[in-house]
């Protein structure tokens, strides 16, 4: 189609240009013989005509080189033409070879495919022979299994009815066994059940009792509870009197109230503990007095003379350890029993013994004592000590001064260096995680708890123990801390804080401690709930645009804070 229509504009374009070029010759014959007849106006004189005859001279002169123009343009595009139909042909002469190498092509893969599908009918047909062997096989082990199968069934049925003859002979055996015994269990239930009634017929009285009991005890609660209202009304009133904080001032009575009560709590505590720790003492006694008469008496002789050292050790071990305790400025905890595998001391009696969890041993006697050199032998309780060794006496005053020396440094301020060998420590010496203790966001009238970690960051051995808080905080805060003693480099101990706001104020101070290379603290703060607005974007950026184009972009506000807030 192309090639046709180049032809038909090469054709055109060729009649036209045999036209303009007819007519170029005929404007020139024409000019020719105006130029003529203007000659021959002027010989005569005849201006006028001459005038007319120029301007027609003129006139054919401007047709004649528009002509000679679109002459030269034709020439152009009929060149151009040319030049196109060429490139035509030597591309079809191109198209022509490459249509019979594809041709070629074409041939050669239908001649590989059908190869192929010769070669897959083959192999298909080899694989359906296959198929058909193994179905075949297939059918003849199912067949053998069937009939194994069945013979193993009847053999199943054969056993099965021996079986069942036997089952049937034990089983009237053990019905007669069981009918036996049921009847016996009737005759034991029945005395279970008349002696449940008669506990349930003195529950019942003993509930009654108790009811009245109760009855009266609430009574007697709400007459108290009536009488500390009273109190506290006079009490607020009298402080209002007075001008003072009747709020404070109760809130601090109730508090003095409780920590009675906990204190007279924990001597009642206490005393139980004790008692406790004294009849296991002399269960431990009893047990290991029953052991040592089953034991021969040689044996007994052999370790007297032997255990004699390791009783003096291990009192020495003890005491040395005390004045350490004392002079780091801990308050050792005898006989409280509040700790777990805390050591129980009896002086009288010069007898060690570790209680462990109370839940779990609480009821046992270590009837095997993990020290065997201090339960091996009698030992006198009134029996006045033998007189010591001089150099342990002076070993022990020696650690004593050592002890009381090193509490003298810590209260005056004299503090200590941590180095190691080319390194000096500096800076706190424990660092606390988190940094910042922040109750944020509280509401007054709950309780808050965070639990503090407290890392030992110098290169040796230190000590930690409490100082106190800021002052204006002592209504709000509670710190709960047990001084773990020494602290290894890299250990870690916990302290509780307890937060109770009562006003919704901002609070901020710091929790003081003091370790053997200064004193440090962790800064403490609460704030109250507040409204954070934000946006997500901070530039709105629509890009590049069109005129008469609309784009969209959204933005987001969101409240960070606590604290519910309108905005427009």
């Amino acid at each position: 189609k192309n090639l046709q229509n180049i032809n038909g504009v090469f054709v055109s374009c060729s009649d036209t240009l045999r036209a303009c070029r007819l007519r170029c010759k005929m404007l020139a014959k024409q000019l020719d013989h105006v130029d003529m007849e203007i000659e021959r106006e002027e010989e005569a004189g005849n201006v006028a005509a001459v005038s007319r005859l120029q301007a027609m001279s003129s006139r054919m002169c401007t047709e004649l080189e528009r002509e000679k123009e679109l002459e030269l343009r034709l020439a152009l595009t009929l060149k151009q033409n040319l030049v196109e139909l060429w490139q035509i042909e030597t591309e079809r002469g191109k198209s022509d070879i490459l249509r019979e190498q594809l041709q070629k092509d074409e041939e050669e893969l239908q001649m590989q495919y059908q190869e192929e599908r010769e070669v897959r009918i083959w192999k298909e047909k080899i694989t359906a022979l296959q198929a058909e062997g193994t179905r075949r096989t297939r059918k003849k082990r199912e067949e053998e299994a069937r009939r194994e199968c069945e013979e193993r069934n009847k053999k199943l049925l054969e056993d099965a009815k021996r079986n069942h003859e036997k089952a049937v002979c034990f089983l009237r055996q053990s019905m007669a066994r069981i009918h036996e015994k049921n009847a016996k269990e009737e005759v034991k239930a029945q005395e279970h059940m008349e002696r449940r009634i008669q506990a349930v017929l003195s529950l019942k009285t003993s509930i009654t009792s108790n009811r009245e009991r109760l009855q009266t005890l609430q009574i007697l609660n709400k007459a108290k509870a009536l009488e500390a209202k009273k109190e506290e009304m006079k009490m607020r009133e009298a402080i209002l009197a007075e001008g003072g904080n009747a709020i404070r001032e109760i809130f601090l009575h109730k508090r003095r109230q409780e920590d009675e009560k906990k204190e007279e709590a924990f001597r009642e505590l206490q005393k139980s503990r004790k008692m406790e720790i004294v009849s296991r003492i002399l269960q431990e006694r009893a047990s290991i007095h029953k052991q040592r008469k089953s034991q021969c008496p040689t044996k007994a002789i052999k370790a007297r003379g032997k255990l004699e050292d390791p009783l003096l050790q291990c009192r020495e071990a003890w005491q040395s350890e005390e004045t350490c305790k004392h002079a780091e400025g801990e308050i050792p905890q005898v006989s409280t029993g509040l700790g777990i595998n805390s050591l129980y001391i009896s002086r009288p009696q010069d007898v060690l013994w570790e209680s462990g969890d109370e839940d779990t041993e609480g009821d046992k006697t270590l009837l095997v004592p993990e020290f065997p050199g201090l339960w091996n032998r009698e030992y006198d309780l009134h029996k006045a000590p033998k007189a010591e060794d001089p150099t342990r006496l002076a070993i022990r005053a020696m650690r004593e001064q050592m002890a009381e020396k090193k509490m003298e440094q810590l209260q005056t301020g004299i503090l200590h260096k941590q180095t190691v060998p080319g390194q000096e420590h500096k800076g706190c010496a424990f660092r606390s995680k988190p940094s910042c203790i922040h109750f944020k966001d509280f509401d007054v009238g709950h309780i808050y708890k965070k639990k503090i970690v407290l890392t030992n960051a110098s290169y040796s051995v230190n000590y930690c123990r409490l100082v106190g808080i800021s002052e204006w905080l002592k209504d709000f805060i509670s710190v709960h801390f047990d001084p773990p003693g020494k602290m290894s480099s890299g250990m870690s101990c916990e302290f509780l804080v307890t937060f109770k706001p009562m006003v919704n104020e901002g609070l901020e101070g710091a929790v003081m401690f003091m370790a053997q290379t200064g004193s440090f603290s962790v800064p403490l703060k609460c704030t109250v709930k507040t409204c954070i607005l934000a946006l997500d974007k901070e530039l709105i950026d629509f890009g590049r645009l069109v005129v008469g184009e609309t784009i969209s972009r959204t933005i987001s506000l969101k409240n960070r804070g606590a604290l519910g807030t309108r905005f427009k």
